[in-house]
């Protein structure tokens, strides 16, 4: 799982530096946000379209046009912790999926308790601390509003894990919390789970060296490291290569499994208000 050991500012500078060559990396996370919005969908055809909805951890913001399609009239906040993102989102200019962007922390948001009719959220919840994300979101959400979340679970990057273990004994690959452990932390915030779904989506290469490179190129990739390793020698690299092979698909290509795990939460209709307004909301919520 992911250590709360793990100073905000690594998480912010990871993402941060893989800003300018997120996008051209990202295929599986583009699926996932697609998956998200077949999800969600359903939920929106029998009840009244939200006005107001934040993309917590929006990234460059390819969710966001998938918003706008969903919910074409509502106001759009595209909230990210690395500046760097919010900045290429920026860089794109007016679009379908014009937002209002907020450089802020999922575990502390600057925004008005009870002020927001819907949460989405697609592969940023897996690096908080699920508690307080979950219970900031339950926060700023009305009564009645939901929240719409990918995340990921434990058998994430298991063909990775199970490759390096032929190398050496350090844990090269982040185990994230599982489904079970979600569903918990929902309860404890105070809502009420809709529906959820957990299952595999791949990210494909040829080989190990592309499929690596993407991994890095989205960021993820030094996230989480406990340790500082030295670069691995020919011999090793061999070996790795060689163990990973074993995971080959009958389709040529090498997979790294995501470990989809998707949330619809509700906050109950009956819910106060529970949290302060705008003026009040915790200090410190775009640093460390």
């Amino acid at each position: 799982m992911v250590s709360r050991t793990i100073p905000k500012h690594v998480v912010r500078r990871a993402f941060d530096r893989a800003a300018a060559t997120y996008d051209s990396a990202a295929a599986v996370q583009r699926e996932i946000c697609h998956r998200l919005a077949e999800f969600v969908a359903p939920r929106l055809a029998s009840a009244p379209p939200p006005q107001r909805i934040v993309d917590a951890g929006c990234g460059t913001g390819y969710g966001l046009d998938l918003l706008a399609r969903l919910c074409p009239h509502a106001t759009l906040i595209a909230l990210d912790f690395a500046p760097a993102m919010l900045a290429r989102l920026a860089a794109a200019g007016p679009g379908p999926a014009t937002a209002v962007p907020l450089c802020a922390d999922l575990e502390a948001l600057p925004l008005a308790g009870g002020s927001i009719d819907a949460v989405w959220s697609s592969l940023a919840l897996q690096w908080c601390d699920p508690a307080i994300a979950l219970g900031e979101f339950a926060r700023v959400l009305r009564p009645g509003g939901e929240a719409w979340i990918a995340t990921l679970g434990p058998r994430t990057l298991w063909e990775l894990r199970d490759a390096f273990t032929a190398v050496d004994d350090a844990e090269h690959a982040i185990r994230f919390h599982p489904r079970e452990r979600w569903v918990a932390e929902t309860v404890a915030a105070g809502f009420e789970l809709v529906s959820d779904a957990n299952f595999p989506v791949f990210a494909v290469a040829p080989d190990l060296r592309q499929l690596l490179r993407d991994i890095k190129s989205i960021g993820a990739h030094s996230v989480g490291a406990q340790r500082r390793r030295e670069p691995l020698g020919r011999a090793a690299w061999k070996v790795l290569e060689t163990r990973y092979e074993t995971h080959r698909r009958d389709d040529g290509l090498l997979p790294a499994t995501y470990d989809l795990i998707l949330l619809a939460l509700r906050k109950p209709a009956q819910a106060a208000c529970c949290g302060a307004d705008l003026a009040t909301a915790p200090e410190g919520t775009t640093d460390d």
